[in-house]
């Protein structure tokens, strides 16, 4: 699983305390639980969950949610999971919508599912292989504009 973390410095005592610093960083991880991923989550005050629309890859999130869990109870007791943003979703399908409850269903009342949603692009795809992000190689095309929402959608939940 991809993780993006987010990192919380904590409240500046400048200006009286009135100020307080929030910073996000991303460390984005290979889909799998090495090392890697465990280090980043050691740092992590919460990690947001990319997941594939399709069953198996929501099937898995079951082992990373259990090492959330056992890094949380180890090694870093600050860290939360954020929520699971679902990727590679084909809005016109029911299948999609079928992973979508499953999802829902089986880890909704444990954890946060964003509301935004990535959709499925030929567009998105072409990014890795040109090595550019989706807001150079296409600013104003429905993933971008999913993205631009997630974020959104993350920072007012951090307020």
């Amino acid at each position: 699983m991809q993780s993006i973390i987010r990192h919380n410095h904590s409240e500046m005592n400048e200006f009286s305390g009135l100020l307080r610093i929030i910073i996000y960083s991303a460390l984005d991880c290979m889909p799998s639980l090495g090392m890697i991923t465990i280090n980043a989550f050691a740092c992590a005050d919460s990690i947001l969950i990319p997941v594939q629309a399709a069953y198996l890859p929501v099937k898995g999130l079951e082992q990373l949610i259990k090492t959330v869990g056992k890094v949380k109870r180890q090694i870093n007791p600050k860290l939360e999971i954020e929520g699971i943003l679902l990727t590679m979703v084909d809005n016109r399908t029911n299948y999609a919508k079928d992973i979508t409850s499953l999802l829902i269903e089986t880890y909704g009342s444990k954890v946060r599912i964003f509301e935004n949603s990535i959709p499925m692009s030929v567009r998105a795809a072409e990014t890795s292989a040109e090595g550019v992000s989706i807001y150079q190689h296409d600013p104003k095309g429905r993933v971008a504009g999913a993205y631009q929402s997630l974020t959104e959608e993350v920072l007012g939940s951090g307020q």
